[in-house]
C-alpha cells in the first residue's frame, strides 16, 4: 500500500529579532510579565516589504534542497496561513511562482494554528489515494502585519515565520510515515480568535479602520481552556487510533502558543516535559509555522532520529484543531 513519507522540513525565520525589552518601548508590559505568562523572550518580525509568501518560498526552498527533490518535480503545494499576501490569488500560488514549481497545483489551507497539520493531512491523502507522489506543505505567517500595537495582551504573543516538509510517496509500509491524523473544528467559537475586517462581512472602509478591525482580536481565557482540551483529546484519539500509548511517543509537537498550555497538555496527556523540545521563548507564537520550527530544531540538536515515532498537536482560529502520529 502507497504510505504518506516527510522527506525533509525546511524553515525560515526572518533576520529582524524583536526581544521583550523592545516590546516594553512599543507597548505598556515588562520582561517579567511576558515571559512569566507566555515563555516568551523574543520573537522575529517581517522586515518592511516582506511578506508571507517571502517567508514560504525561503522555506520551501531549503525543504526541498534537503529532499533533493527540484522545484518542477513538485505536484501540489498546500500552504496553511492566517496571514496570506492578499484575499486573492491564494499565497500558495505566489510562493509557487517564486519557487519555480511550474506543474504543480498550489492553494492555501485556512485553518489559523493548525494548517500545518491539515496541510500534512491533505498530502497524506492525495498521495495515499494515488493523485500525487511530491507534495509541499508549508505553514507560513507574517502575522506582525496584522498586531495591534496597542494591545498588550495579543502583540507580545506572536512572531513571524515559515515551516515547510517534502512529503513522498513510499511503496514501503515499514517506513518512516505519516501514520494517523485526526482533524475537528467548531465554528460556534468563531468569535473567539478572529481577524473581524477585511472580508465580505466587514470589508475595508473608515469606521473599520477606526475601529481597529484590521488586527487580530482574541478571547485569551476561552482559548487558553480550548486548546488545552482539544490538543489533547485530539491526541488522545490518534494514540487510541494506532493503539499506542504516550510513553512509545519519542517526542511530542504541540503548537507552541504558550507555555503554560503546553505544559498543562503534557500533565493531561500524563507524559514528560522531556518530550518537549522548546522554541516559543525565541520565536513566539507562530501559528502555522510553530510545529515545523519545532521540529527543525529538534533534528538540528541530534533528538530525533529514523525510526522514531512523534506526535504533533495544534490548535487555531475556527476553533480548528488536530493531532498527527509520524514514524520519522
Amino acid at each position: 500500500m502507497v504510505q504518506a513519507r516527510i522527506m525533509s522540513i525546511g524553515t525560515y525565520v526572518p533576520g529582524r529579532v524583536v526581544t521583550n525589552e523592545d516590546m516594553m518601548k512599543i507597548v505598556e508590559t515588562t520582561d517579567e510579565w511576558i515571559r512569566t505568562m507566555t515563555g516568551i523572550r523574543e520573537r522575529h518580525f517581517c522586515s518592511d516589504g516582506e511578506a508571507c509568501s517571502d517567508l514560504a518560498y525561503k522555506a520551501g526552498l531549503v525543504a526541498l534542497e534537503r529532499a533533493s527533490v527540484a522545484p518542477e518535480d513538485v505536484e501540489c503545494i498546500v500552504l496553511g496561513t492566517a496571514s496570506g499576501d492578499m484575499a486573492f490569488p491564494s499565497t500558495a500560488c505566489l510562493t509557487q511562482a517564486k519557487l519555480g514549481a511550474k506543474n504543480a497545483m498550489a492553494f492555501d489551507v485556512s485553518a489559523g494554528c493548525a494548517g500545518f497539520i491539515c496541510g500534512l493531512s491533505v498530502a497524506s491523502n492525495f498521495i495515499r489515494a494515488g493523485q500525487y507522489k511530491t507534495v509541499l506543505v508549508i505553514g507560513s505567517e507574517a502575522l506582525s502585519k496584522f498586531m495591534d500595537f496597542e494591545d498588550r495582551t495579543t502583540c507580545v504573543l506572536f512572531g513571524d515565520g515559515a515551516g515547510a516538509a517534502v512529503v513522498q510517496a513510499s511503496d514501503d509500509s515499514e517506513q518512516s510515515r505519516i501514520l494517523c491524523t485526526h482533524l475537528k473544528s467548531d465554528g460556534s467559537y468563531g468569535d473567539s480568535l478572529k481577524l473581524p475586517a477585511g472580508g465580505s462581512r466587514n470589508p475595508a472602509s473608515m469606521e473599520t479602520v477606526k475601529k481597529r478591525m484590521h488586527y487580530i482580536h482574541m478571547d485569551g481565557q476561552t482559548t487558553f481552556k480550548m486548546a488545552i482540551r482539544c490538543m489533547a483529546d485530539a491526541s488522545n484519539y490518534v494514540l487510541k487510533e494506532e493503539g499506542m500509548t504516550v510513553d512509545q511517543m519519542k517526542l511530542l509537537f504541540p503548537h507552541q502558543a504558550n507555555w503554560r498550555i503546553i505544559e498543562a497538555l503534557v500533565k493531561r496527556l500524563h507524559a514528560t516535559m522531556d518530550k518537549i523540545i522548546p522554541s516559543i521563548q525565541k520565536y513566539g507564537n507562530t501559528s502555522a509555522a510553530s510545529i515545523p520550527l519545532s521540529i527543525d530544531d529538534a533534528l538540528r540538536a541530534g533528538m530525533l532520529q529514523k525510526g522514531d515515532l512523534i506526535l504533533l498537536t495544534a490548535f487555531g482560529a475556527g476553533y480548528a484543531w488536530g493531532a498527527s502520529i509520524v514514524r520519522w
